[in-house]
């Protein structure tokens, strides 16, 4: 714990029970839940809430979120840590992949490549982060993505950003509340 001072700052989260989410994503096809998670008919995922950012656009491939960086996402050389910013393009991408998905389809990410070429910092104000489909395999999707400011000025870019994801069968994969402890324990990529 840091000693008690005036400097230090604190800040509340809330999230709503992911067990919910867990059931809509059985029967809902991804866009159908994507647009609900936008129009907030349904709660955000604990993650989005706790790092603050939120879907406000879901199209068939492509989606974008937004989030406003805060002074709770610095690291310790004063700029926002860089897994702020790879967890935004995580959602992002995953999520453009998820808009062609059937209902109870699920997947995994298999590899992320990420190149980032200026810090973020308070003074980017709202970010939006974009992402899109480029291959909708059967088996293996790929998506890119990419990070603006205010302004459209890119925060992350250079080569696109790819994230390969290993689309789980529905038939195969029981979507449940407690699923992160058995599919840690599988060595498998497929939980399989």
């Amino acid at each position: 714990m840091p000693p008690e001072d005036a400097n230090n700052r604190s800040t509340t989260i809330t999230w709503a029970d992911p067990a919910e989410l867990v059931e809509a994503r059985k029967r809902m096809s991804g866009l159908e839940f994507l647009r609900a998670l936008r129009d907030r008919t349904l709660p955000p995922p604990p993650m989005a809430s706790l790092l603050g950012f939120w879907l406000v656009e879901a199209e068939p491939g492509r989606v974008v979120f937004e989030a406003t960086p805060a002074e709770y996402h610095y690291n310790l050389i004063g700029v926002v840590h860089g897994g702020f910013a790879m967890t935004l393009l995580d959602s992002t991408m995953a999520c453009s992949i998820q808009t062609q998905l059937a209902a109870g389809t699920g997947f995994t990410t298999l590899e992320v490549k990420v190149n980032m070429v200026r810090a973020i910092t308070l003074q980017a104000g709202k970010l939006r982060a974009i992402g899109t489909i480029v291959h909708p395999g059967r088996s293996i999707a790929t998506a890119e993505g990419r990070i603006e400011d205010e302004s459209g000025k890119p925060d992350l870019k250079g080569k696109p950003i790819y994230m390969d994801m290993h689309l789980l069968d529905k038939k195969r994969e029981e979507m449940q509340h407690d699923f992160a402890p058995q599919m840690m324990n599988d060595p498998s990529p497929a939980g399989e």
